[in-house]
């Protein structure tokens, strides 16, 4: 049965006051994650349009001047008058905050976005916007200036009768944003995803703004199924099948995709209505604990398992990637970003539909069932493992008086929000640091080369690395399901390396271990890492330092290019005293430091980077160091 989607169907809540004052509140932020929210807010609607079967191709353009177009080929939003307004619908939507078809007004069933205020408040903090609608024949427009209509809706033309859609083009204000720029990569992550996540929708991206223009289109047939396997490209799948389990329960459509593969870190991602939940939620617990039963319950039927003996959740996740997603129509966030589902009837619903569907594909597929209870019990004898090995770190330290390890110079300072602790490459830069350093404030842990790369590495081989294991304990939270925060000694990690090729490896290797396995650390603010400047420059006993190539050429310009320049490249801490040390690098007055941050919403793509790049597969590494040569910057040779 089609539901009724004509102007009195778009609801109005309240008015559009205090948008352009508070942005923040409804956008997140005036930084770039609030810049491309407002093309999420647009393109949100369009696919609301699809996952009402309305809707199969959504165009989004970024254009020469750094407006974006986006058009769609659904319904068109209504032109009709909407009499409680007495305006037309349309108007409705971009002028009156909280208006639209989702709040029970029958115009969808389900949706994503922002719970309607999309249209409005992007038409809010624009400079303009123009909507154009092709409806019965008829080609509609309006055009707003700093979220106010500047004429009247309007017909400007005829089109087929049976074309139908809408079209959207808007120009953020410089006024309300610090960054008016868009990233294509960051929109080209975010659009993959949506297709992805909506089976059979086609969904192109162009960029007119490069001497050449850009176009990527995202069509997958495969829907959530493709979306596992491209996530598992730069690994090894264990098994070939995609294990697909669909259906619906107590209103809430339930889409799960899962394989295993050959690593050791689970990556579940859970969507609601396409919108994905970083902190998880009740449709992924509903996921784990179907998981964990239905394995189990196969695993002893089939003597695969003692009858005593049972797997736990995490043994059986290891190395899996799996996709959930659910279609509710009235979602409940919870915690402080609303990132986290609460509905109790999503995991009633995605564990029937998992448990009943999964025991299927067991029965039908012992092989594969066979692959992943083998490996469940190797992650569960490692993980056992690296009980005995925590635990004996644990009475170790108990005896001996939580003694930090060895080569860490800690500092006097005990407030965790006043200290700091480096991280230093080489015992030679550890030697200059320590001389070089604040002791009140500052830490010093020197480490000796190169730390395991913990994305090839099981929990025991982890314990049981001597650098890892002083930086666990130097920083006091412990790790993986042992971590708290509030136990954290330092509310500044600073990884310090050298400024060439080795140093980098080092520093990735450093924040691969941390996103694996502190990732609270980095959420939180407490990762930076440290710029040692690239070059000296001396002349006429005067001394500069510089951190870029475009510094140093700023630098010579002012001083004069002459024979009386000299210019030393630093590659190594080494080369610097303890004095330059800390002029340069470690004085809080004139250091630079940059944080490190991780946005949660395209948490499938940061997996995927630090697998691809990480991992043991060559080819998908090859592809991305070719595809991202060209962003390179300081790059040795």
């Amino acid at each position: 049965m089609s539901t009724e989607y004509g102007a009195d169907q778009i609801q109005i809540l309240e008015g559009l006051e205090a948008v352009r004052k508070r942005p923040g509140m409804y956008i997140g932020s005036t930084s770039s994650r609030g810049l491309h929210h407002l093309v999420y807010e647009i393109v949100d609607n369009s696919v609301d349009e699809a996952l009402a079967g309305v809707c199969d191709h959504i165009d989004v353009t970024i254009n020469a001047d750094n407006s974006v177009t986006v058009i769609d080929n659904g319904r068109g939003i209504p032109v009709g008058i909407n009499h409680k307004a007495g305006i037309p619908a349309v108007e409705v939507v971009f002028t009156v905050l909280h208006a639209g078809g989702k709040f029970g007004g029958g115009g969808y069933k389900v949706s994503g976005g922002l719970h309607g205020v999309g249209a409005s408040v992007v038409n809010a903090l624009s400079e303009w916007l123009e909507v154009t609608i092709y409806h019965e024949g008829k080609v509609y427009r309006q055009r707003y200036e700093r979220g106010k209509a500047i004429y009247k809706l309007k017909i400007i033309g005829d089109c087929e009768p049976d074309k139908t859609g809408t079209m959207v083009t808007f120009l953020p204000d410089k006024e309300i944003f610090e960054e008016t720029v868009f990233d294509y990569d960051i929109l080209k992550q975010r659009f993959r995803e949506m297709a992805f996540l909506t089976k059979g929708l086609k969904i192109s991206l162009h960029d007119l703004r490069p001497e050449t223009p850009v176009t990527r289109e995202f069509h997958y047939e495969g829907g959530i199924k493709e979306f596992v396997t491209y996530l598992n490209r730069s690994k090894t799948a264990l098994y070939p099948e995609i294990i697909y389990c669909e259906g619906e329960k107590d209103g809430v459509a339930v889409e799960v995709a899962m394989q295993h593969n050959d690593s050791y870190t689970e990556n579940t991602y859970g969507f609601v209505n396409n919108i994905t939940t970083p902190e998880g939620g009740t449709h992924v617990m509903g996921f784990r604990n179907a998981l964990t039963k239905t394995f189990n319950d196969y695993a002893r039927k089939n003597k695969l398992l003692k009858d005593t003996e049972k797997l736990a959740g995490e043994d059986i996740r290891e190395g899996l990637t799996a996709i959930i997603s659910v279609k509710i129509e009235e979602p409940q966030f919870e915690g402080q970003t609303k990132q986290k589902l609460g509905n109790s009837e999503a995991r009633s619903a995605v564990d029937s539909v998992v448990s009943s569907q999964l025991e299927i594909f067991l029965e039908q597929n012992p092989t594969v069932a066979k692959i992943v209870v083998e490996k469940s019990v190797l992650a569960q004898r490692a993980r056992d493992a690296a009980r005995k090995a925590r635990d004996l770190t644990r009475r170790k330290s108990a005896l001996e008086g939580m003694s930090l390890p060895g080569k860490l110079a800690d500092c006097t300072d005990k407030d965790p929000k006043n200290c700091e602790i480096y991280i230093v490459e080489g015992d030679s830069a550890g030697g200059s640091a320590k001389t070089a350093r604040s002791r009140a404030t500052q830490a010093i842990l020197p480490l000796r080369g190169k730390i395991l790369n913990v994305e090839k590495a099981r929990l025991d081989k982890i314990y049981g690395n001597a650098e890892i294991k002083a930086m666990i304990t130097a920083f006091g939270t412990g790790i993986h399901e042992d971590f708290d925060i509030t136990k954290l000694r330092y509310h500044k990690i600073i990884i310090m390396t050298d400024a060439d090729v080795d140093g980098a490896h080092i520093a990735t290797l450093m924040l691969t271990f941390l996103y694996r396995f502190m990732p609270e650390l980095i959420r939180q603010g407490y990762v930076y890492l440290a710029q040692p400047p690239l070059y000296k420059i001396e002349k006429n006993k005067k001394v500069w330092y510089a951190y870029s190539d475009a510094e140093l050429n700023r630098i010579l310009t002012e001083i004069g290019r002459d024979g009386n320049n000299k210019i030393q490249r630093y590659k190594g801490l080494g080369e610097m005293d303890a004095d330059q040390l800390w002029e340069t690098t470690m004085d809080p007055a004139r250091r630079v430091l940059l944080r490190v941050t991780m946005d949660e919403e395209a948490s499938s793509e940061l997996d995927l980077t630090f697998t691809t790049l990480m991992g043991d597969k060559v080819e998908p590494r090859r592809e991305f160091i070719e595809e991202n040569a060209l962003n390179v910057k300081n790059l040795d040779i």
